[in-house]
């Protein structure tokens, strides 16, 4: 179960671009870098295209073999909880417990003074190796603390021995992940919580906070570059920290749940992981079904008209599309274009609207987000979406590995 030091979730909404994922990963093994590759897909994403996971553990090991890739590779049960998980357990060996929805639950006040008790005791205040000031501990924070996250914790530690007691001890990784909530944990209330995942008996190897600024699917970030770096670093240390204090295994790192295409944090994360000698895991879901459909887009003939017929049904469908993401979007429904004029796009107009190209003056997000949550009106289109894949395989292979590699990996794990 070695994961590295670099990993990258490679979710495949259709499961067909595995091998033109792993020819970015080769790329940059070819300079040395070795990025271990997680393919991901969420309970929710089955539901919506009509696979399982038994599909998606198919689909990986039929591509590594085919492309022959020697290193590791995992199979996520993405972002499971108590009702989803069983049905991952015999595919998955790399399990993302999600807890959002316990944060804030309520926790009987003798666990939270109990919890209170145990940190007062390594004393007042907490120094991490790296932040020059100590972080003093109030105990009505560290008791909200407690009260906030106890219940979500102790959620998750059901969840990992539910897993261990079908697959047995060290046989999967698992991710505690706290990524899509209100509020960002701050590097103080992290360090606790990693107190209560050692104190669950988890073996957590990687942990998902929430950040400042808003993470919305298939767009950049918003929000403040430099406080994002500032966070991000510090969590970096409190996590260093947290292994020596609470005996969590040392290949604990931070997941960082992008919902793609963040390129504007990945030059101060790559200085970070570099500074540090820390490692990242990297979700980057979306953007593999987002550059899939530009090669289809950019081919001209019937891909562009598949393209085109997936916008406008999107379009038409667009509460049904975005409801599953609502909290994860922000699309200013007067910044799209109708389904009439995108009709009269040509193959290069319809690609360069979609690529993540800020640069670019045809580039228009609102587009973007959309038929990113949009693929199920690619997935209900059915055969003839799956013909266009396989009339174009090349051109979409193409694009998927060059948006991999140099909007991912190249910044990210080669520049640092």
């Amino acid at each position: 179960m070695e994961l590295g030091r670099f990993s990258i979730g490679i979710g495949d909404r259709f499961g067909r671009q595995g091998a033109a994922q792993l020819a970015a990963l080769r790329r940059a093994r070819e300079q040395d870098v070795e990025i271990t590759p997680v393919w991901n897909k969420s309970f929710r994403e089955h539901t919506i295209i009509g696979t399982r996971p038994d599909d998606v553990r198919a689909g990986a090991d039929a591509c590594v073999s085919a492309a022959q890739w020697t290193g590791p590779y995992f199979v996520d049960a993405d972002h499971v909880g108590s009702a989803t998980v069983d049905g991952f357990i015999a595919s998955c060996d790399f399990f993302t417990i999600d807890v959002a929805d316990c944060i804030g639950g309520a926790v009987p006040a003798d666990t939270v003074n109990s919890f209170v008790e145990r940190c007062f005791a390594r004393g007042e205040s907490v120094t991490i190796a790296g932040i020059e000031t100590p972080f003093h501990v109030a105990a009505d924070r560290l008791f909200q603390t407690g009260r906030t996250y106890l219940r979500a914790i102790r959620k998750a530690g059901a969840i990992y021995r539910r897993i261990r007691d079908v697959k047995g001890d060290g046989a999967f990784v698992t991710e505690v992940s706290m990524d899509e909530t209100i509020q960002p944990q701050t590097p103080l209330e992290l360090y606790f919580i990693l107190a209560m995942i050692a104190g669950e008996g988890i073996p957590v190897r990687t942990i998902a906070p929430k950040f400042s600024g808003a993470f919305l699917k298939g767009i950049d970030y918003v929000g403040v570059v430099n406080r994002f770096a500032a966070e991000f670093e510090q969590d970096v240390l409190v996590v260093r920290q947290a292994v020596r204090d609470f005996g969590l295994p040392d290949t604990l790192k931070i997941s960082v749940h992008s919902g793609s295409d963040k390129h504007s944090l990945y030059g101060p994360m790559a200085a970070i992981l570099k500074k540090h000698g820390a490692g990242v895991h990297l979700k980057t879901a979306g953007t593999t079904w987002l550059a899939e459909l530009a090669g289809l887009a950019s081919s001209g003939g019937e891909g562009l008209a598949v393209a085109r017929a997936i916008y406008a049904a999107a379009f038409g469908r667009i509460d049904e599309m975005c409801a599953p993401y609502a909290a994860v979007i922000r699309i200013t429904r007067d910044n799209l274009p109708s389904p009439m004029d995108v009709d009269r796009w040509s193959a290069g107009q319809f690609a360069s609207a979609l690529r993540n190209d800020r640069s670019c003056p045809r580039f228009n997000p609102d587009f973007r987000q959309l038929l990113h949550v949009g693929y199920k009106a690619a997935a209900d289109m059915g055969e003839r979406f799956y013909r266009a894949l396989e009339s174009h395989a090349e051109a979409t292979a193409r694009e998927v590995t060059d948006n991999l590699y140099r909007n991912h990996v190249e910044p990210l794990f080669l520049r640092g």
